[in-house]
């Protein structure tokens, strides 16, 4: 006798002993009520956890698009069929419409763990809203119980930004993807508008003309003066020695093609009385080496790049020595580089030389330095 039966005499009151068979085939009839009531496939399905899904393009319209879901708690038994299936509830399969399509889809196999990253033995049927992928071959046991991923590809988005929309995504250890239900879950996505990134760069360029101090290794030589960033004063030359004055060019850039620096002179040295001080020999596309001091009476230009964008490249500078030309009076190239450039230097050497028979005077002329930058 248990306690409710002692006290139960103790009161007075009849004891009434429950019908154990019609108690058993009461709670069986209860079960059974409640397995009728569960959704269909659903009876001994077990959910993912960690479920998401990931888009490689999420903007609207976008074709060609692979879905990447992702899930974990993943049961450690059979599958036969993995169904996935696209709608816009989260409690019933509505076709999305707009234009979304997974009819063109396929699994990739190669990157999808949840099947082991294999192709054997599967197959994919896609339709409009969904892609089920069904193993003829008895099925698989997942190796990847955490983090497993299954990897659909070429969907087309629908048109519609800023709504949610579903993927019910199922395991089923048959291949009618409808019974024997595994593992399941629903996860949600949206597609979303990309945002215009704009922005602006202005052009740069910077040139300036720099002093040469004398004493300094110019042109094969020596300057025998000091320049400025605006003079080249040789200052009186003799026969014994030839005059050398030299003037560093500097210039930066971001245009794309670089930047061409180019010299010429207004005319031909000239003293007060219209004499002159002839031209170097040397041409600018076939550079010399210049006169001996007393030798010939000339004055010629050179430059140490030896990457010129025209002509001979090292024609005025071979590395080891300096060819020289005369000053032309429109524009040629002593300086080119042919992408954008944080900052290049060029040294430009001028060189004078006389003999006996020069007439005296005071020469001078302007030499003009261009830099053009090519976008």
């Amino acid at each position: 006798m248990n306690r409710l039966e002692r006290a139960a005499l103790a009161l007075g009151v009849p004891v009434v002993k429950p019908n154990r068979p019609l108690f058993v085939k009461l709670m069986a009839l209860g079960y059974v009520a409640a397995q009728l009531f569960l959704p269909a496939g659903m009876a001994h399905a077990a959910t993912f956890s960690n479920a998401r899904v990931a888009l490689s393009d999420p903007q609207p319209s976008a074709t060609s698009v692979t879905y990447t879901t992702t899930v974990s708690s993943v049961t450690s038994g059979n599958i036969q069929c993995i169904k996935a299936v696209f709608s816009s509830s989260p409690s019933s399969a509505v076709a999305i419409g707009n234009g979304f399509t997974a009819a063109g889809a396929s699994v990739t196999a190669a990157s999808s763990s949840l099947v082991n990253s294999t192709s054997t033995n599967w197959a994919a049927t896609p339709a409009t809203n969904q892609i089920t992928y069904v193993n003829s071959g008895g099925g698989i046991t997942p190796g990847t119980l955490t983090g497993a991923t299954f990897v659909i590809a070429g969907v087309t988005n629908a048109s519609v930004a800023n709504t949610s929309y579903w993927v019910f995504f199922n395991t089923y250890n048959n291949t009618d993807c409808a019974t024997s239900p595994v593992d399941n879950t629903i996860v949600g996505f949206i597609f979303t508008q990309g945002s215009q990134l704009s922005l602006t760069v202005d052009q740069t360029l910077t040139f300036t003309v720099n002093a040469v101090a004398g004493s300094q290794a110019c042109g094969g030589g020596t300057s025998t003066a000091a320049s400025t960033g605006t003079t080249i004063p040789f200052g009186t030359v003799s026969t014994a020695a030839n005059g050398l004055v030299c003037q560093d060019l500097t210039a930066s850039t971001n245009a794309t093609g670089g930047y061409t620096i180019f010299a010429r002179y207004t005319a031909a040295p000239t003293n007060g009385t219209g004499q002159t001080i002839a031209d170097w020999t040397g041409t600018t596309a076939a550079p010399t080496t210049f006169p001996a001091a007393g030798v010939t009476e000339a004055y010629g230009f050179t430059t140490n790049d030896q990457t010129l964008g025209t002509g001979t490249a090292n024609r005025y500078y071979n590395g080891s020595a300096y060819s020289y030309a005369g000053m032309p009076s429109s524009n040629t190239e002593v300086g080119y580089e042919s992408v954008g450039v944080s900052s290049t230097t060029y040294r430009i050497a001028h060189q004078v030389g006389i003999t006996a028979l020069t007439d005296p005077g005071t020469y001078n002329t302007t030499v003009i330095y261009t830099c053009t930058p090519v976008y």
